[in-house]
Parts: structure tokens; C-alpha cells; sequence
């Protein structure tokens, strides 16, 4: 498969083989991507958010369960790039697409109920009769880092609450599991989802990761991997303001 960048596909003369890893044989090859790449996807993630912005909460409850439609027809071929790339039985990896079409399901809901308060002021001398109240706004250009034993699901609890508050999107798969994410990206493409906001990058973590979270155009990142790789993130983003 080719990775997704600012809604484009593109293709590298690098390659990165996905093997099964009961018995090695080869799945698929996906791009090896760099940190050029990385920067074409967060400028045109920086373009995408500003669209992603202007979405009314219908349009993006719109775009998460046309994307939930999708994946329930296809669930079965979901399922079984589950079980190529990551080696899980076909009956739990039926259950992880499973569970993929409901996160979205729940996650367009809240599109819709997502909302500000409103705050009485008559606690202080002076407050009689006012309010003051609160909206919510999107933190713009967010970076989705998973890991390999859910490569859907676990994408899909990132992605769609991001897009349901608003946001632009740049995943990054596993390296040894990225085909599923890939499907996601376009399943988002097909239903609706602004292409500058979605980016899929394939490669090493080690040289993407960082570079994701090393830039200053990155408002927020969801992260699910081990304590020490968490604890690296959270010093890059210090560093980069």
C-alpha cells in the first residue's frame, strides 16, 4: 500500500515489508517515509485543521458514521488485514472491526453534544444578574501514535474523537502493523473528510515519531505505548514550546 500525506498517496522508492508473523510470509510493502514526508503532512494538516474548523457538528457526525457504514460492510476484509499483519485469530480480529464501527459510531454522537457551560457570577460582590460562559474550540493539528496488538481499534480511539472535536489528523501506525491504518485513512477520504486533514505515515518511529513531536505545529498528541517512549514524547513536546 501507498501512505497517506495531506490526503495524497504516495509511494517511495524505499519499501518496509509486512510480514505475518506466524509464519513470515510477506503481506504487503509500504513507503518508508522520512522527514520530509513529515513535514508535507503537518502543512498541509496546518491547512486542514482551518477547514476542519469550519465543519458544523452535523457535517462531522456526518463524516464518522458514513466511516462506521463503511467499515461494518467491510468488516470482514478489515478482519482479515487484522490477522495478516498482526497475527491475531480471525475471530477476535472480527470482534476489533467490530468494535472499530461502534467507537465511531459513539464518537459522531458526540459531535453533537459537544458544548460549553455557562457560569453564574453572583458568587462576588458586584455579580448580581451576569453570567459568564465557556466554548469549546479545536486544538488544530493533532498526531495519533499507536501501537501493533489493536492496529484498528486502537487508531480508531484516537482519530474519530479528534475528528468529532474538530481536528485535522496525522497517524502513525506501527511499523509492523500499518495496512489497518492505512484502510482507516481511506475509509475517512471516501467518507468526507477534507483531504488536507488526514495523513497516514509509515515508518520507523524512531525517525517519524520524533519528528511529529518535535514540531511546534502540533497541538496535541494521543499516544498508547510503554511508559518510557511516553515519557520522551512528553520531554520533545516541552522542548518544542
Amino acid at each position: 500500500m501507498k501512505m497517506c500525506v495531506g490526503g495524497q498517496w504516495v509511494d517511495k522508492p524505499g519499501k518496509i515489508e509486512v510480514r505475518h508473523p506466524y509464519d513470515n510470509s510477506l503481506v504487503d510493502t509500504v513507503p518508508h517515509g522520512d522527514a520530509g514526508d513529515v513535514d508535507r503532512a503537518l502543512a498541509a494538516a496546518a491547512r486542514g485543521a482551518k477547514l476542519m474548523a469550519k465543519l458544523t457538528a452535523h457535517d462531522r457526525y456526518q463524516i464518522l458514521m458514513k466511516a462506521a457504514q463503511k467499515i461494518e460492510a467491510r468488516a470482514e476484509g478489515f478482519a482479515k488485514t487484522i490477522t495478516l499483519e498482526g497475527g491475531k485469530v480471525i475471530t477476535e480480529a472480527r470482534g476489533e472491526a467490530g468494535r472499530a464501527v461502534q467507537t465511531l459510531q459513539l464518537s459522531a454522537e458526540e459531535a453533537r453534544r459537544l458544548h460549553g457551560e455557562t457560569v453564574p457570577l453572583d458568587a462576588s460582590p458586584g455579580g448580581a444578574g451576569k453570567f459568564g460562559f465557556t466554548i469549546r474550540v479545536p486544538c488544530g493539528v493533532v498526531v495519533a501514535i499507536s501501537p501493533f496488538n489493536f492496529p484498528l481499534n486502537l487508531m480508531v480511539h484516537k482519530v474519530a474523537p479528534a475528528i468529532a472535536a474538530g481536528n485535522a489528523i496525522v497517524m502513525k501506525p506501527p511499523t509492523v502493523t500499518p495496512l489497518s491504518s492505512l484502510k482507516l485513512a481511506e475509509v475517512l477520504l471516501e467518507s468526507g473528510m477534507p483531504a488536507e486533514a488526514i495523513s497516514c505515515l509509515t515508518g520507523p518511529g524512531g525517525e517519524l515519531g520524533d519528528a511529529l513531536c518535535r514540531d511546534a505545529r502540533v497541538r496535541k498528541i494521543t499516544f498508547t505505548g510503554s511508559v518510557p517512549v511516553g515519557e520522551r514524547i512528553c520531554r520533545m513536546q516541552e522542548s518544542s514550546g
